[in-house]
């Protein structure tokens, strides 16, 4: 028996790990048409702009790009739309809970299939100032140069 992909990524939202500090993850559901999924099947998705609200207690995304199929023709939706987010109950009361803290929002992190299923990371976040980007930054580069240092001193050896 061949074994399905458990998951693949779709797309990622690499400026919310630079701007935020993520605190909490959920896994979302999310609500799409029919050409949205095979568009998304092409990879044709964009998180740059997109954030998470919660509204009458249920959570929407808001300006997630999807862009429109192809050989879609009258089925094809707005690639901004606002979509509905699947989660539980007690996880929107979490978000909500979350959000009416000072400082902390609702950002995606990255959409994916999860066994043919368009799954979203969401997390509560906290916003960073920009001495808090530059440590990051600095860190990660330090981090660079030693893994560098290391690869060629194991070369030469």
């Amino acid at each position: 028996m061949a074994k399905e992909k458990t998951s693949r990524l779709i797309a990622q939202n690499k400026k919310a790990y630079h701007d935020y500090f993520i605190e909490q993850t959920y896994q979302a559901g999310i609500s799409l048409a029919g050409t949205e999924v095979k568009s998304l099947r092409k990879g044709k998705c964009s998180l740059k702009e997109s954030y998470i609200r919660i509204e009458d207690r249920e959570a929407f995304i808001f300006n997630m790009h999807i862009s429109p199929y192809e050989q879609g023709n009258i089925f094809n939706k707005d690639p901004l739309r606002t979509r509905k987010l699947l989660l539980h109950k007690h996880e929107i009361n979490k978000l909500l809970g979350a959000t009416t803290a000072t400082g902390y929002t609702i950002v995606p992190l990255k959409v994916y299939f999860d066994r043919g299923l368009v799954k979203v990371d969401i997390a509560i976040a906290k916003g960073k100032k920009l001495y808090d980007k530059r440590q990051t930054i600095a860190k990660n580069d330090m981090r660079r140069e030693a893994e560098k240092d290391f690869k060629i001193r194991n070369i030469t050896l």
